[in-house]
């Protein structure tokens, strides 16, 4: 098989276990982040994540979250109970998928991809939980962003994407 060579040629698994073509994503600007529950960055990063989708999940914008718990253990719950905490909790109206390595040996492939696009300051390795990555509406990344960068200060980024402003 061929390198991939956009977001849209993977297929990922939903919090419930279902298939989905991120295909579906195509002509969208995507938000693509791995989440905990049990980090220092989830109050702030979950809150600003729901105020970027609001603002911009009518302009073809939307964020993909992928649990993972491979960063001092932040995220043991299953799928059903991080949904149900994100979605209580801080409102998230953006998708949960599957809980997946970002590192190591299993990394999720769609995680392989992005981390080839685009390495970060340490090289491929995601560094902690709330690393993101910017795609482009054709799936390639355009950025990649640090844990500790908040994701209202990325807007410039996006609203370049989207094409405007």
């Amino acid at each position: 098989m061929a390198a991939a060579t956009s977001v849209h040629e993977f297929t990922v698994k939903d919090a419930s276990g279902k298939d989905v073509h991120l295909s579906s994503y195509k002509g969208k600007v995507l938000l693509i982040v791995n989440v905990a529950s049990q980090c220092g960055l989830t109050n702030s990063s979950y809150t600003e994540l729901g105020q970027l989708y609001e603002m911009y999940k009518d302009q073809c914008f939307e964020i993909l979250a992928f649990p993972c718990n491979q960063f001092g253990g932040q995220e043991p719950g299953t799928n059903e109970e991080i949904v149900q905490f994100v979605c209580s909790r801080f409102k998230a109206k953006y998708p949960i998928f599957d809980k997946v390595d970002v590192n190591g040996e299993d990394t999720a492939p769609i995680y392989k991809f992005l981390k080839s696009s685009k390495t970060g300051p340490f090289g491929d390795n995601i560094k902690w939980n709330f690393a993101k990555f910017l795609v482009d509406k054709q799936g390639h990344v355009a950025e990649r962003y640090a844990p500790t960068t908040y994701p209202l200060s990325i807007q410039k980024d996006i609203k370049k994407l989207l094409g405007g402003f």
